[in-house]
């Protein structure tokens, strides 16, 4: 983590600039007959103010207000349009001047790019009013929250009763937890919300995915819609009303969902009722891999190995995904990684006075602490640092980060992992391969992408609460004879390196169809979905 004092003053003041062909676009979208206050809350270089007044909108309404924390911005923003009586603008923090005003001023519109700014980076006066505005609307305030949340809450408090809220965020607002109380906020204080998203990164400057966010109140109740463009282009040229609304429900839910469409969803909720599917966390106990709060102190090769003569000391490790070849992990795989130079031990040291560890171990733990190897805060907190806690042998590992799709791992060797990974413990009463196979198909191949979320990159990052969402079929009336030979199959076929969607289709016909009774079209349905979703997180990967 950077600290502050090391941090760009753009980051502290998360000054990133909006594009102009995307303020343009946003003054645009609206019919300015019932608008008649604007409100910017973070102004910046003033390119909204610039759209709406190059446009002639600013000619139809009434007034603009726009509040800007840079002094310098400011003046350069009020010198621009000092003539124009009907601009005005505050040099001032947003949160201020919202705990000034919400109860006596109202806008039609608000519009602009809200600051993002980390929770560490906000003063101490500025975090306790971002979390007043968040908890005065039953909203949780954490240190993962970033400005832009309590932004939008507050913006979304100061709308007249048919007011309308335009903001490019993050796409973060889609899919992460810290987000998931302002979805919630959001589908009860709007009734339309419209999400446009970009397939390219539209912020020349910074990798970072936005959506522009259109919220209005008042009216008939029509719920939600995602509109997906390419670029910039596609956005100058889109037809915004021509794309209908979905039903939004008022839960605590990821947005992702409404890249399916209507049809999709149902299927969706079909399967979920459905009595011959369950969840992963019904058959099994999800867990984070070793948090072994210095991966590369701990996680070592055979060189290092021999050298401190930790044979005695280490465990077989799957470190990363890239050691993780198919279905199974057995010892030839875990040897192989040895035999490369991978990481592929982990240091376990016993639970026994100091004074009895060997020396060529002290000598080890001694170079740990002359090269600060300890300092981080999970080896700092321990009672002795170098002794890793909550180690145990997992059934299997899921995989954490993931290119094409997440593996679902056995492990056959007593192999540990570390935090890239998931452990997975089966219960009692479940046979792992019967569970691990139930994983490899169409249909549990699209709820891993639903459940997941896009990771930059292309990256599908799953969490352990999010692998037990996964909706798997129940296999236990399929003889276990028949769930190994197809098991090994595709442990045969990934690790040859084969179509993955060759394997599915095995799974879906040997499995699925003939032994389950699933229906045809609900696994070819259910691998348009999975397609859709995936096409559209690897394309941020190429860009």
């Amino acid at each position: 983590m950077k600290l502050k004092q090391n941090s760009s003053k753009q980051k502290l003041r998360g000054a990133y600039y909006t594009p102009l062909p995307i303020a343009k676009k946003m003054v645009e979208l609206f019919d300015y007959e019932n608008i008649h206050k604007v409100l910017e809350p973070s102004c910046g270089d003033g390119v909204f103010l610039d759209a709406i007044s190059n446009t002639g909108i600013i000619e139809r309404i009434d007034c603009f207000k726009a509040i800007e924390i840079n002094q310098e911005e400011a003046e350069k923003v009020e010198q621009r349009y000092c003539k124009n009586t009907k601009i005005s603008i505050h040099k001032q923090d947003f949160f201020d001047y919202y705990f000034e005003h919400y109860t006596k001023e109202k806008y039609d519109l608000i519009l602009g790019n809200p600051p993002y700014i980390r929770y560490q980076y906000l003063d101490d006066i500025q975090r306790e009013r971002m979390s007043q505005i968040l908890t005065m609307h039953g909203m949780k305030a954490n240190k993962l929250i970033n400005t832009w949340v309590g932004f939008t809450v507050a913006c979304a408090q100061m709308l007249s009763e048919s007011g309308k809220l335009a903001f490019v965020v993050p796409s973060e607002i889609l899919q992460v937890a810290y987000a998931a109380d302002l979805r919630l906020f959001l589908a009860d204080t709007f009734t339309r919300i419209t999400l446009i998203t970009f397939e390219e990164l539209v912020f020349p400057d910074i990798e970072q995915e936005v959506v522009i966010l259109i919220g209005e109140k008042g009216g008939e109740e029509k719920g939600i819609r995602i509109i997906e463009l390419k670029n910039l282009d596609d956005l100058e040229r889109a037809d915004i009303q021509s794309n209908a609304y979905q039903k939004l429900q008022h839960v605590h839910e990821k947005w992702t969902k409404y890249f399916t469409n209507i049809g999709e969803n149902e299927l969706i909720s079909q399967i979920r009722q459905d009595r011959r599917f369950q969840k992963l966390s019904d058959v099994a106990l999800i867990n984070v891999g070793i948090t072994t709060g210095n991966n590369k102190y701990f996680s070592v090769n055979k060189t290092i190995v021999e050298k401190y003569d930790l044979i005695s000391v280490t465990r077989p490790l799957i470190g990363r995904s890239a050691h993780a070849n198919s279905v199974y992990f057995n010892y030839e795989d875990w040897q192989a990684n040895v035999e490369k130079g991978k990481n592929a031990y982990l240091i376990d040291f016993p639970d026994i006075p100091y004074d009895e560890y060997p020396e060529k171990h002290k000598m080890y733990i001694e170079m740990g602490k002359k090269n600060n190897e300890h300092i981080g805060y999970k080896c700092r907190i321990r009672e002795r640092w170098y002794r890793i806690p909550s180690i145990w042998v997992p059934d299997a590992f899921f995989l954490r980060r993931n290119n094409l799709f997440p593996k679902f791992v056995q492990n056959k060797c007593n192999a540990v992992s570390t935090d890239t990974m998931h452990r997975i413990k089966f219960n009692d009463d479940q046979e792992p391969e019967r569970i691990i196979l139930s994983y490899y198909n169409s249909i549990s191949f699209a709820f891993a992408e639903l459940s997941g979320r896009s990771y930059g990159g292309g990256v599908l990052e799953i969490l352990p609460g999010e692998v037990g969402n996964i909706i798997v079929p129940n296999l236990e009336d399929v003889p276990i004879g028949v769930i190994r030979t197809v098991l090994e199959e595709v442990d045969h076929s990934i690790r040859e390196g084969k179509d993955i969607e060759k394997v599915l289709d095995m799974v879906d016909d040997e499995i699925l169809i003939q032994r389950v009774g699933i229906q045809e079209d609900w696994c070819e349905e259910s691998r348009k979905v999975w397609k859709k979703m995936q096409r559209r997180r690897l394309s941020r990967g190429y860009n």
